[in-house]
């Protein structure tokens, strides 16, 4: 007992710690999993398991230093999802009861616990990391509670429905002394790291533009052509906690679940949901991982025009770096991340990249070039840094800093005007309107 408790002590230095009273889950006897035993493991719970909460749950019950205890989510079960699946704290509840069933041989397991209220599982003492798999307008809440409990947390990119949701995010996270990885996983592969690599080792000669192709539309990831019309709340689903801090609005099945990131007031649309991810890219290979453009220019979007979707379908605009580099992103550009340089571009995409010529693509790099962070895998990165206390390779700062590009190219589409920036007090220059639109206020009684 004096080993686990020391561990806990451990994994929660200089965090603050729930006060609400939970009664803890029945763990399996040590005996069960021996070296694999539940107290010698990072116990992990999942805040959001309709879609991609429930598909890393599934991966981080893969490693076997991880015991998964907890689920939640604001539906109970229901289809809805992605190609219209099941999904709710329910059918992950079961997924993990089945997975530990299987392992142990214990067929009555039953060490998962479900909730709806996000609230509860945070307060769990015997939980050392959350995973935060919501809506983007409920990213800010759970993550700034969790810190404050003491919990190391994985969050779902985009890490911020605003520029300001985003650096409280990141303060809370650094003053409780927290790991925090983002799940923009492009940083673990092979590809992305590659060409970042041989960008800031000058292979391209000089940097002087980026491109960044992003997907467009407004897709139905249900396959079903959801109704937006309004209906009656289904049972268990708690449609009021769903909203949360976004404002009230009346329940239809094509606002919620899956296709909820086509509604800005939940979302950024595509800009957001893959501005977690090239762009991510590009801060990297580009070495502006804590700053940000000083202009965003030449920004044009084509909105959605029906009774509930709103963000962009099409888009294109620029950022301007102080050093002159140029990043474009748009729907409009080739899938992936293009650096061109005075002397050559290199692209990379999931799985694959490219040079524009063999000699960059096979360049060598010695001891003394840039060797970039270093990870194959993202969740077992975050697990290594749960144990190790070092930093992941997608830390928040570093989130904040790759999806405020998507906010600002989303705030200069809707103003349709050029911005001129300053990453330092990450607020516009002299630009009033353009501020305001930092932030959100937060429905009652909801606050941060």
């Amino acid at each position: 007992m004096a080993n686990q408790m020391n561990r806990r002590e451990f994994l929660k230095t200089s965090a603050a710690v729930a006060a609400t009273a939970i009664v803890l889950p029945q763990i399996v006897p040590s005996s069960v999993f021996g070296a694999d035993a539940p107290s010698k493991r990072v116990t992990m719970g999942f805040i959001g398991v309709g879609n991609q909460g429930t598909g890393d749950m599934r991966g981080f019950l893969q490693d076997r230093r991880v015991q998964v205890v907890a689920v939640c989510d604001v539906n109970r079960e229901s289809k809805g999802y992605w190609s219209n699946a099941l999904g709710g704290r329910e059918p992950a509840r079961r997924i993990v009861n089945e997975f530990y069933a299987k392992k142990t041989g214990n067929t009555d397991y039953k060490g998962c616990d479900a909730y709806e209220d996000f609230r509860e599982l945070i307060a769990r003492k015997d939980i050392d990391a959350v995973e935060t798999a919501v809506p983007d307008h409920w990213h800010a809440i759970p993550v700034i509670a969790a810190a404050k409990a003491g919990k190391d947390i994985y969050g779902q990119k985009p890490l911020s429905l605003t520029i300001s949701d985003g650096r409280a995010m990141s303060n809370a996270v650094k003053r409780y002394g927290r790991i925090f990885q983002c799940g923009s996983q492009q940083r673990s592969d092979v590809n992305f790291r590659r060409v970042c690599e041989l960008v800031r080792n000058g292979r391209i000669g000089k940097l002087q533009t980026v491109e960044c192709g992003l997907p467009g539309g407004t897709p139905d990831y249900v396959g079903n052509n959801p109704s937006k019309k309004t209906e009656a709340v289904p049972e268990g689903f708690n449609y009021e906690f769903w909203l949360g801090p976004a404002p009230q609005a009346p329940y239809c099945p094509a606002r919620c679940h899956v296709n909820w990131r086509w509604v800005l007031d939940y979302s950024g649309g595509q800009v957001t949901d893959w501005g977690g991810h090239h762009p991510d890219i590009a801060q990297w290979g580009m070495d502006t991982e804590s700053t940000g453009p000083v202009e965003i220019i030449n920004a044009k979007g084509t909105y959605n025009k029906n009774d509930l979707y709103n963000t962009a379908t099409e888009y294109y605009f620029e950022c301007i770096y102080k050093n002159g580099v140029k990043l474009a992103i748009s729907n409009k550009l080739r899938g992936g991340v293009k650096f061109i340089g005075s002397d050559g571009w290199v692209w990379a995409n999931r799985g694959s990249h490219e040079a524009s010529s063999e000699a960059i693509k096979n360049a060598q790099l010695g001891p003394n070039d840039v060797h970039l962070y270093e990870s194959n895998d993202h969740f077992r990165n975050f697990i290594d840094c749960v144990i190790s206390r070092k930093e992941p390779i997608a830390p928040i700062e570093t989130a904040h800093r790759s999806i405020t590009l998507a906010h600002l190219g989303n705030i200069a589409m809707i103003l349709g005007r050029n911005l001129k920036w300053d990453p330092d007090t990450e607020k516009f220059v002299n630009d009033a309107e353009a501020d305001a639109m930092l932030s959100r206020p937060l429905r009652s009684p909801w606050r941060m």
